[in-house]
């Protein structure tokens, strides 16, 4: 069994979601500096490591109530752990680990030397040979697989560093896990002239001059026109299937329980709670001042649907929060529903 997971960090965009396929440097330094870094190909990063706590029940409870995972196979008297937990065993925690081979600290160096000083993870593979259960002793051993040519990409010029671990439990075959960083030098802000930073810009002028950035307008079709109307005239309707009488939302041209394409509508009473929640910080998006809270609100009626939390501080939004709809005038074109929480 394999998985594969993006990692793209904070702030790293689609630029840095996998692989780009810009090409590489062809110049004779780029194409020398290239060899040097292949010949780490093959070293080791980390030899007999030992993870630092054995597999262990209160870690896979902590993992799934993080993931809502509630699968059964996970608790009980003879649980086993996600499969998605492998790299987990093998963190190092904040103090890291004392057994990195001394080649990939060495690879890490000489990207730094050249520039190459930022750091984003990009992706993650993963294949499973055997289940982890409590009690299982995890040992790993970590090899530099491969250093790409240099690759642009919006963060920057730079190489993506390949490591794969064979993770072992008990003395046995668990799992392979490979993970991707791209080592990058942060693309200059002066296109016209690299070395030289931009100059800032006067905010107050950019202010004054540039038009007011517009929230993103609804694409309003055929299949939610309804939706829409109904939020006109300050109604939150939820489809309601009749021929099995099931709700759904968002609005769907056939019924998601029996396949009808027969519906009519039913007005949502207004009151929810927080099913749950993110707080944007970033990327920043015109219109929208971070942070924000962006909550999957479920209604009374037992639908749920994402909308903006008004009416308490972001950092205030909790899973369980009551919540009651109203609508938010944007602008003179386009109103919202939007959910009003409280703090008491």
């Amino acid at each position: 069994m394999t998985a594969t997971a993006d990692r793209g960090e904070a702030g790293a965009g689609p630029a840095a979601a996998t692989t780009p396929g810009a090409e590489p440097g062809t110049d004779p330094e780029a194409a020398r500096f290239h060899e040097l870094l292949k010949a780490f190909e093959g070293q080791p990063a980390a030899t007999a490591a030992q993870g630092k706590d054995a597999v262990n029940e209160p870690m896979i409870r902590h993992w799934c109530e993080a993931m809502g995972d509630t699968n059964p196979t996970y608790a009980g008297p003879d649980p086993i752990a996600p499969p998605t937990m492998l790299q987990a065993w093998t963190m190092g925690g904040l103090s890291g680990h004392g057994d990195r081979a001394s080649a990939y600290d060495d690879l890490l160096a000489l990207l730094d030397g050249a520039g190459c000083t930022s750091v984003v993870a990009t992706d993650c593979e993963q294949e499973y040979l055997r289940s982890l259960r409590p009690g299982d002793a995890i040992t790993f051993d970590a090899v530099i697989e491969s250093v790409s040519a240099r690759k642009a990409t919006k963060l920057g010029t730079g190489h993506f560093v390949t490591t794969r671990m064979d993770v072992h439990a008990n003395g046995e075959p668990a799992g392979t896990h490979r993970f991707r960083i791209l080592k990058y030098a942060p693309a200059a802000k002066n296109p016209s002239n690299p070395s030289k930073p931009a100059t800032p810009a006067d905010p107050a002028r950019s202010a004054r001059s540039a038009p007011p950035a517009r929230r993103p307008r609804p694409v309003i079709n055929r299949d939610n026109q309804g939706f829409w109307d109904g939020v006109r005239e300050h109604k939150l309707l939820i489809q309601r299937c009749t021929a099995c009488a099931t709700l759904r939302f968002p609005w769907l041209p056939g019924c998601n329980g029996c396949a009808s394409p027969d519906w009519d509508t039913v007005e949502a009473s207004g009151e929810g709670t927080v099913f749950s929640y993110v707080v944007m910080h970033h990327p920043a998006f015109p219109a929208f001042a971070p942070p924000y809270a962006v909550a999957l609100v479920e209604l009374a009626e037992g639908v749920r649907m994402v909308s903006n939390i008004t009416g308490v501080p972001y950092d205030k939004v909790r899973i369980g929060l009551p919540v009651r709809l109203e609508f938010l005038r944007v602008d003179e074109e386009l109103e919202l529903p939007v959910f009003r929480g409280s703090e008491g």
